[in-house]
């Protein structure tokens, strides 16, 4: 057996003195990469490091401040610190506002790039030769980088928390080549080190150990963790980048438990319990008053069934009651009222000319102000109160920010079950894929996308191109594929798959089985001609897609003015429904108030012409009042010109039988002429119509009262329409109703007035439906043993009622709105079932606060150094408890973004030295100048004057792939910035709810959003309110639920 000692000395000398051999694996740059263009490869060298040229020294404190000591001998030049640089700006752009985070990263960087001890980790394993004799005329094309799994595991621990406020997602989701959820360290470093990313000009294989491997000792050199402060004096991250820093995950209040009774609903047992108690008073009670009534009285009600006089029986005597105070006034009131309608209605029966025709005066005086008459169909005019919070935020919204995007919006399935797999082309395992996703699938609807156009107002065809569909991941900022197409959208921002794609699981959506396309729609507050446009675009819009046919496509769609037309359509459609509705009542009328008793007397005794009469002032008392509220300016809704005309119908026809079979049933008194006749039924069934009517008016106006402008609107015209309609019954119908007797009296046919019958005695006898009620059912329920069990049943049906009221629930489904044939009906349907994303929700800053100074930007912000129930922190913390506070995702933050584009280290903010203007990233101008210097002064947050003066550049910047934090995309107009750039008013941080579906659901996420948005205001003692654009919550804002 041999001794082991001897062997491991003789490893620890070979390591030695390896170690003491170490040096360089390249130095400078030499040929252009043939694989990724615009790059250079390494020089192949193994010599000792060299000193830096001193033009260098800036930028290796800035990058690598690790190594600015001595004489600074390293294996990197000038030129090779300038290209990591360029390749680490997007990292720099997305991940510096974690400090810690972005140190480590840096470390990983400059121990590649720049380390004198290079060979001790790294091995250039392939070379390429060129005709140059410079630098043993040789490049470096592939290397092996040993680096440490404890170092590559806390450097991606440091930095997995980290947010990109502008697009809502963790920043390694666009820095990793995947989802953040399947990043992890190891696929992390290997997406940076391949060549597909766009920036590493050779492959870099990473080798990941933490023992020496083949003589190499991996790069374990220190870590920060995000919780750490550095050496430089830079905190820690902060919450929103750092989940260590927040401390325990905040519980959301526990659901308080349902309101019990021995695990039975406590209203329904409390009702229960009622009614029985009830039952036993009731039943208890009249076996009292039964048994008291059995010994002194036969029957209270027994003279009725056979007396004919339709008095009360406790008035045959009327000085033996003993009559109080409100009673005697009762009586004299009612008694003057009988005595003014009686002289009315004989007036009205002698002169019924007159009437007549002061009645016609009337109406077309009332009804001459339709031609003022303006309907209103929108929406937000129908249903939000001026006043409203709603209406107030979106009043306060539009005057910052602009009017919302109007949006037309597609659904796209396919028929087709067919799935396809895609085998990536540098190996992986394959993926399958749903046939909404197949290429061909996707092609035919790019191509349909195309051709989508539009009939400007002159009456010209221009095209719309849409480029919304992308082959690539939408994740990352390059394609990871030999195509290297961009993944960002054409509007400067990546496009995230839960707002394109729809039908998945989870977060497989390589499974999705619909695509959707939001177009996005200039609006307008004021500017009518650019709203006219916006809205021709849409109608074309959807004449488009309605001609549109597929086989292998199933579209559902809809656009900002779907809703309203298809609610006119039905709206034109409803009236033959109202004609036909007025015929059948006329027919009813016609045959109803006839009092035929024989075929003969079919002409005579029929009520046609009075039938129509009665209609005809019911269409006359809505017209009349149209008018005149057309007149005063207010205008009309459909539900007013819809359901008025049913209801004056109802209360009118009402009034009408009861005028005319109370004249029917009664008997002219002797040596009593036609007129008094009709003045004492007038004066006898008047006040009761009066007062019914005067009810009904009232009632209707104090429904004005609401706030909801569609229901005041309404109750205004419906009140005023049934009193217009008693006056007209009270007068210009009497006068026809005198007219038609005096005509039947007469023997002359209805209608045709000339023809007459000859004289004929005939017999008058009561209809059938009045002995029904006269005989049967009135006797019936006045039975004793009847009235109690239908006391009993309805207040059972009322305590039932009461026990299930706190159940119903409040909401607008817009489904019921839509007509059966509706497209839009499909499109609800398939928003429902497809949709994985929920509304967006701005908190928005009312202007005021100031956000150049730091107490202002900490109160806001979500980097480092920020408060920690700052406005982005507490959203962000609400994100975390989702299911309760229906918040999503963390929210835009245009001020954390704009902290990250000014940074010196970031090649985003530059400006022309000589002329001042904004240079673009991609802009290439040696007068093109960083706007803030690489001192500790400069690396701090933009204050005063500064603040101010890079902002309107950052807020005109459009990202890309060399400047991913431009703010143009997602902040354009989220900056209400003042005239001449000297102050930031308003401003708005965006972020999106759960996926909602139901009308509660929008309701209950908006009550969350504002408990929060009120939670804000009193941290930062500045007003901020929540602000969601979604049409019905106006009207649910108007019904005072939220």
């Amino acid at each position: 057996m041999f001794n082991s000692q001897p062997r491991e000395g003789l490893l620890l000398l070979l390591q030695m003195l390896r170690n003491k051999s170490q040096h360089c694996v390249w130095y400078g740059e030499c040929a252009e990469s043939d694989k990724v263009p615009g790059k250079k490869y390494n020089c192949n060298y193994t010599g000792t490091p060299k000193p830096l040229d001193p033009e260098g020294y800036d930028l290796l404190l800035e990058l690598c401040p690790g190594y600015d000591y001595g004489n600074r001998e390293l294996c990197c030049n000038v030129d090779q610190l300038r290209t990591l640089k360029a390749s680490l700006q997007l990292p720099l752009q997305f991940l510096s506002r974690c400090p810690s985070c972005f140190f480590n990263l840096m470390n990983l960087f400059c121990e590649l790039t720049c380390s004198p001890h290079q060979s001790q980790f790294m091995n250039a394993t392939k070379f390429e030769y060129t005709n140059s004799t410079e630098f043993n005329s040789s490049s470096v094309v592939e290397v092996q980088y040993y680096i440490g799994q404890t170092f590559s595991n806390a450097m991606y621990n440091a930095c997995r928390d980290v947010q990109a406020p502008s697009s809502n997602v963790p920043a390694l989701s666009l820095l990793c080549g995947k989802t953040a959820q399947y990043c992890n360290a190891t696929n992390w470093i290997q997406y940076m080190f391949d060549i597909n990313n766009g920036q590493a000009p050779f492959p870099i294989v990473p080798i990941f150990t933490d023992v020496p491997v083949f003589g190499y000792t991996p790069m374990n050199n220190k870590t920060y963790g995000c919780s750490e402060g550095l050496d430089d004096g830079s905190g820690p991250c902060s919450c929103q980048d750092c989940t260590k820093e927040c401390g325990p995950k905040p519980l959301p209040p526990p659901v308080p438990p349902p309101w019990t009774i021995i695990g039975v609903d406590a209203m329904t047992v409390i009702m229960w319990i009622s009614y029985i108690t009830f039952l036993f008073v009731f039943i208890g009670t009249v076996l009292a008053a039964w048994c008291y009534r059995k010994r002194t009285i036969l029957s209270e009600y027994g003279p009725i069934l056979d007396s004919n006089n339709p008095l009360s029986l406790n008035s045959d005597n009327p000085e033996a009651v003993n009559a109080s105070c409100c009673e005697t006034l009762g009586e004299r009131f009612e008694n003057a009222l009988r005595a003014i309608f009686s002289s009315w209605g004989s007036f009205c029966v002698r002169y019924p000319g007159s009437v007549i025709l002061g009645s016609l005066l009337l109406v077309t005086a009332s009804s001459g102000g339709l031609v003022y008459m303006r309907i209103t169909t929108d929406p937000v005019e129908l249903w939000s109160s001026p006043g409203s919070q709603a209406r107030q935020e979106k009043d306060y919204f539009d005057s910052h920010f602009g009017a919302f995007y109007r949006t037309a919006q597609l659904i796209i399935t396919t028929p087709l079950n067919e799935t396809f797999t895609y085998k990536p082309y540098f190996g992986g395992s394959d993926v399958p894929f749903g046939a909404i996703l197949d290429k061909d699938i996707l092609h035919q609807v790019r191509w349909r996308m195309e051709r989508i156009s539009v009939e400007t107002l002159t009456g010209e065809r221009e095209l719309v191109w849409n480029t919304f569909l992308s082959y690539s991941a939408p994740a990352s900022l390059n394609d990871t594929t030999l195509l290297h197409d961009p993944c960002l959208g054409t509007f400067g921002g990546p496009v995230f798959p839960w707002l394109a794609l729809g039908g998945y699981d989870s977060t497989n959506y390589n499974n999705a089985s619909a695509l959707v396309i939001t177009f996005p729609i200039h609006n307008s507050r004021n500017d009518t001609d650019r709203l006219g446009q916006a809205q021709a675009w849409e109608k074309e819009f959807i004449r488009f897609m309605k001609d549109f046919h597929n086989p292998n496509l199933t579209i559902a769609f809809s656009s900002e003015r779907s809703v309203e037309d298809e609610i006119n359509r039905e709206s034109n459609s409803d009236i033959s429904t109202v004609v036909l509705s007025y015929a059948i009542m006329f027919v009813y009328i016609s045959l109803a108030l006839g009092h035929i008793n024989s075929c003969r007397r079919l002409l005579v005794d029929s009520k046609i012409s009075l039938a129509i009469a009665g209609i005809l002032i019911v269409l006359s008392s809505v017209a009349s009042s149209l008018g005149i509220f057309s007149y005063v300016g207010i205008p009309l809704t459909l539900i007013v010109i819809e359901v008025i005309p049913f209801l004056v119908l109802a209360v009118g026809v009402d009034n009408i039988f009861i005028i005319v079979q109370t004249y029917q049933r009664d008997e002219r008194l002797p040596q009593e002429e036609l007129h008094q006749q009709i003045g004492r039924i007038l004066g006898d069934v008047a006040p009761s119509i009066f007062l019914s009517s005067f009810s009904e008016t009232v009632a209707f106006f104090l429904g004005a009262l609401s706030n909801m402008p569609a229901v005041r609107t309404f109750s205004l015209f419906a009140g005023l329409a049934v009193f217009i309609d008693f006056l007209l019954q009270i007068s210009c119908f009497v006068s026809l109703l005198g007219l038609d007797l005096k005509r039947q009296e007469a023997n002359r046919l209805d209608i045709i007035c000339c023809a007459k019958l000859p004289e004929g005695q005939e017999t008058r006898t009561d209809s059938i439906l009045f002995r029904f009620f006269k005989k049967v059912f009135a006797p019936l329920i006045l039975k004793e043993w009847v009235r109690p069990i239908i006391v009993a049943v309805f207040v059972g049906v009322l305590s039932f009622s009461i026990a299930v009221v706190n159940k119903v629930e409040i909401g607008l489904n817009q489904q019921l709105s839509m007509p059966d044939d509706s497209y839009v009906l499909e499109y609800f349907k398939n928003l429902s079932q497809y949709l994985h994303t929920g509304a967006p929700v701005y908190f928005v800053v009312e202007d005021g606060l100031n956000y150049s100074s730091l107490e202002g930007q900490n109160a806001v912000c979500g980097g480092v150094g920020c408060n920690n129930n700052s406005l982005v922190q507490q959203v962000y913390s609400a994100s975390l408890i989702s299911n309760y506070s229906t918040i999503a995702v963390t929210p835009s933050s245009w001020l954390d973004d704009y902290f990250d584009w000014v940074k010196p280290r970031s090649t985003c903010c530059r400006y022309n030295n000589a002329t001042g203007a904004f240079c673009n990233a991609s802009v290439v101008d040696p007068s093109c100048v960083h706007c803030r210097p690489s001192t500790q002064s400069g690396k701090q947050r933009p204050l005063g004057d500064d603040f101010m003066r890079f902002l309107p550049m950052f807020l005109s910047d459009n990202p890309n792939v060399k400047c991913g934090k431009g703010g143009h995309a997602a902040y354009a107009t989220a900056v209400d910035v003042f005239p001449n750039n000297t102050q930031v008013g308003a401003s708005y941080f965006m972020t999106f709810h759960t996926i909602l579906k139901e009308s509660s659901d929008y309701i209950d996420a908006l009550k969350m959003a504002r408990i929060l948005a009120d939670n804000i205001s009193q941290t930062m003692d500045h007003k901020v309110f929540a602000y969601r654009w979604v049409l019905l919550l106006l009207s649910y804002s108007s019904l005072g639920v939220i």
